[in-house]
């Protein structure tokens, strides 16, 4: 079992930058994959962006890529995300979950998910 927990949302103009951070207890960290989702009222969760359980490959969705950034420190139990030149379509509950195995951009193959944190962008 792997808890998770998110933090660092909140309200950001257009243009702004945020940093999540996603804290694990539980089993081995390092085992896992970690993901960041986000989901808009209406709308199905999306993928945003993976790490792999070493930090060495990442993976990101088309609409964020160059301007969010997904990193992890083993050492300290803890994935990142670090959105920057945000749009108010980022608007979005972001939630981080972990998984063991090969990358997916699937939520339904994260295994353990987090609370959610909200994140909104004005215009």
């Amino acid at each position: 079992q792997v808890q998770l927990v998110e933090s660092g949302g909140g309200l950001v103009q257009t243009g702004g930058s945020l940093r999540l951070s996603c804290a694990a207890s539980g089993r081995t960290f390092s085992n896992y994959r970690m993901g960041w989702f986000r989901q808009a009222p209406g709308k199905e969760r999306e993928f945003v962006a993976a790490i792999s359980w070493s930090g060495d490959s990442t993976y990101y969705a088309d609409s964020v890529k160059g301007r969010f950034t997904i990193s992890r420190d083993n050492t300290k139990n803890t994935v990142f995300l670090q959105m920057n030149s945000l749009k108010p379509e980022d608007t979005a509950t972001y939630y981080c979950a972990a998984r063991v195995g090969y990358h997916s951009t699937y939520a339904s193959n994260y295994n353990y998910w987090g609370q959610g944190t909200q994140v909104t962008v004005s215009s």
